[in-house]
């Protein structure tokens, strides 16, 4: 419920403005002079501030507007005024008020100023929630069968309003797939806004979630909203829900089921219209069988499940993968561009990146900032990541020997085709042709290992 404050010195002006901004659904409080509703302001800090022009006393009304700039900067200020020249609303509008209405006051223009400055208080708490919370983001890289389905399931369900689980190892993208759905659904021009659930101190979760009025517990001082409030009408990212312990389990089942929300130490609860978007790196399924995770909750979140594929299996994604993070660090630093010999792109391919693409943006990083301006090679890779180019258990280094094939010279593609047909026939080598154990070698499924030896032209005794 947003909540506005108003400063004027006729009585007339508060009750009216007050009941009608009180039958829309606004929690009021009004003062009769600045020095008040400076008070105020700095105790109860309201979504957004009416302000009188003219007013007695020690504090005029440009004084309380220049006042809370200062101490309030988020808070939206509309100034009003029956007897203000053209200068005054200069200087108003030069002080930061965000729009100024002149008396008397209709009710269509008061409700429609308030409509827009709440739309930009909510935009100011957002940003600083994302400028807080972001983590990895940008776009969505890689041509692989893998994120081809990716991007289709994301045009197919953006567009609705279902509750989708994102699972997946972690590094995988989860935030940006999350991110991806909220720009393709008809909200995207309301705030996204995510929670790290496993972040959360457990004393402190339902405050983050619901927010808290003031005085509610020790060290509340002053009204927090909660971020289901700040994603009002926008989309709200569960990232690492798994991780949420029992009792907030059943609060965020009660919030998803009521559509409504109270505030730690609020008595009303608050209705609040925002899209659920939920992910995890840990296998929920499991955990409802084990009794960690409420199957109810479990079965509102996952309406549409998505699981994202680990780099590993989508080793062709690589070399654009590294091209856009070589591009955003020199972006990001103007230090020259690397460039990258193919042997270090197989290397880099042959490791199983744990950490998945943002392990990955890491080493990237590391080697731009060591060989800015130049090229890098294996050695240098081998360097920075030792394991790199001894993956599937030493497989890469007998095929190596056995084969003395050299890789130089060849296009990029060519080279990581004949590399992972290396390893892979290593592998089978090492298995006596078994695909099961090659499988498990390569750590990697039986079904991907199939696939991949089909495309490569490579038979098998089980076929």
């Amino acid at each position: 419920m947003p909540s506005v404050l108003i400063v004027d010195d006729e009585p007339n002006i508060r009750r009216m403005v007050g009941a009608l901004l009180g039958a829309e659904g606004y929690d009021v409080r009004d003062a009769a002079d600045g020095t008040t509703g400076l008070a105020l302001a700095e105790t109860l800090e309201p979504d957004i501030a009416l302000v009188d022009l003219m007013m007695p006393g020690a504090l005029d009304g440009l004084g309380l507007l220049e006042k809370l700039r200062e101490r309030r900067p988020d808070v939206p200020v509309i100034m009003m005024s029956g007897r203000a020249a053209l200068t005054d609303a200069v200087r108003a509008t030069k002080l930061g008020a965000f729009t100024f209405l002149e008396k008397p006051l209709t009710p269509e223009g008061v409700l429609l100023a308030l409509a827009s400055a709440f739309e930009l208080r909510q935009a100011r708490r957002t940003a600083a929630a994302l400028r807080e919370d972001l983590g990895i983001s940008g776009e969505m890289v890689g041509g692989s069968p893998a994120m081809h389905g990716v991007r289709a399931m994301i045009a197919r369900i953006g567009p609705t309003d279902a509750r989708v689980l994102v699972t997946g190892e972690s590094g995988t993208g989860k935030e940006l797939v999350a991110a991806a759905l909220h720009e393709s659904s008809p909200r995207r021009d309301k705030p996204f806004v995510r929670v790290n659930c496993a972040a959360l101190p457990r004393d402190l979760v339902e405050s983050e979630m619901f927010g808290h009025e003031r005085g509610a517990f020790t060290g509340a001082t002053e009204r927090r909203i909660g971020r289901f409030e700040l994603a009002h009408t926008g989309t709200l990212f569960l990232d690492e829900v798994g991780d949420l312990g029992a009792e907030a389990q059943a609060k965020l089942l009660r919030a998803i089921e009521a559509r409504e929300i109270e505030r730690v130490g609020g008595g009303k609860p608050i209705k609040i219209d925002v899209r659920i978007l939920a992910a995890t790196n840990k296998d929920l399924s499991k955990a409802v069988a084990d009794g960690s995770f409420r199957e109810d909750l479990f079965f509102r979140l996952n309406v549409i499940p998505m699981q994202l594929p680990p780099l590993r299996d989508r080793p062709g994604d690589l070399p654009a993968l590294v091209r856009h993070f070589s591009a955003r660090h020199r972006t990001r630093t103007g230090r020259p561009q690397v460039t990258w010999h193919a042997d270090a792109l197989v290397a880099l391919s042959a490791y199983r990146w744990p950490g998945n693409v943002r392990e990955l943006a890491n080493v990237v990083e590391r080697l731009a900032i060591l060989h800015a301006g130049s090229e890098v090679s294996r050695a240098d890779v081998a360097q920075v990541l030792p394991e790199a180019g001894h993956g599937a258990n030493g497989a890469s280094a007998t095929m190596s020997s056995a084969t003395g094939e050299s890789l130089d010279g060849l296009p990029l593609s060519d080279a990581l085709d004949r590399y992972e047909r290396q390893l892979i026939s290593a592998a089978l080598t090492h298995s006596d042709g078994n695909v099961a154990e090659a499988a498990r070698r390569l750590q990697t499924d039986r079904p991907n290992l199939y696939r991949r030896m089909r495309r490569l032209g490579l038979a098998s005794a089980g076929e």
